[in-house]
């Protein structure tokens, strides 16, 4: 009898074992699921909390937006007394529409010539062998550390010698030599190309602007998106240009930096005003919504482009 029991007894007394064996296992793997939900919660949460307080901002200058004068900065978000005709009475009080212009049109033209002249540049440094290439490129990258302030008496007198002060050139005619961060971001792709793209192209008979304009520019779409939002950003937000080079000239010649600028101090009690900032509120929502729109149809190129920017090949 006991010979034969043993078995049994060694089969129950294995279960037992795997079953005690396994028990931690499942316990261990049950806690890590409930903390990964806790650390899902945490994360939305904080996802949450930063969500709301970047938009915070717009949604407070939406609501001053449609609000009337004596509640413009009550702080708060929903207005007690609802005045949506602001949006009709901003184009009487200001010249809104020839500072969009102005500034549109300033913007693409910045963007787009330094987008194309940055990248002539650094396909150069990217596909081409010469003497002290990488000096250049070092005294490029080096011209980054400048501050701003350093050129800007120059680059003054440069545009007062050639009687353009007053007008838009300055603010989008410097780019027609490109800069030297978009050189190193456009390099940067370029180095990424396939090589041997450009070696049977050139077997081919292919020149180096065929190679430029046939092979690199449509392969590059993505980097060439970024530069252009980047440059369109900041041409559309340069206040400081405005104020050196327009400030002496027609008000409907103003950008839309220094046309808000100029509302501030045209409605300023100070100033002799009533405190109208209600249309300095609508004027500010309504010059950010191009970048917004901009911003919608580019983010597929513009994440793709900073993702695969930094590749060397």
């Amino acid at each position: 009898m006991s010979a034969s029991a043993d078995p049994i007894s060694g089969r129950i007394g294995s279960a037992q074992l795997a079953a005690a064996a396994a028990s931690p296992t499942h316990a261990s793997s049950s806690r890590l699921t409930a903390w990964g939900w806790v650390g899902q919660v945490v994360r939305w949460l904080l996802l949450l909390a930063c969500s709301a307080l970047f938009l915070y901002p717009l949604v407070w200058l939406i609501s001053a937006s449609l609000k009337p004068r004596g509640e413009v900065f009550d702080n708060r978000l929903i207005p007690q007394t609802w005045q949506p005709q602001n949006y009709v009475e901003v184009f009487a009080q200001l010249p809104l529409l020839s500072w969009l212009g102005n500034s549109l049109l300033i913007a693409v033209l910045a963007a787009g010539i330094v987008t194309v002249s940055s990248a002539m540049v650094a396909f150069g440094f990217a596909r081409f062998r010469f003497p002290g290439r990488n000096v250049i490129f070092g005294v490029l990258l080096a011209t980054m550390m400048l501050p701003g302030a350093v050129t800007l008496v120059p680059q003054f007198l440069i545009w007062n010698q050639l009687g353009l002060v007053g007008t838009h050139v300055p603010l989008w005619g410097a780019n027609l030599f490109g800069s030297a961060f978009y050189i190193f971001l456009l390099r940067q792709f370029f180095l990424g190309l396939p090589t041997d793209l450009f070696e049977a192209a050139r077997l081919d008979g292919l020149s180096a602007w065929g190679q430029f304009w046939r092979i690199a520019m449509p392969l590059s779409v993505p980097s060439f998106v970024i530069v252009f939002l980047f440059e369109f950003q900041a041409s559309w937000n340069n206040l400081q240009g405005a104020l050196i080079y327009l400030n002496t000239g027609s008000a409907t010649d103003y950008t839309v930096p220094l046309g808000i600028a100029s509302a501030m101090t045209k409605y300023a009690p100070e100033s002799g005003g009533h405190g109208d900032y209600q249309y300095v509120m609508v004027a500010a929502l309504i010059v950010t919504l191009p970048m917004l729109i901009l911003f919608a149809f580019g983010q597929r190129s513009f994440i793709h482009g900073i993702a695969t920017s930094g590749r060397t090949g």
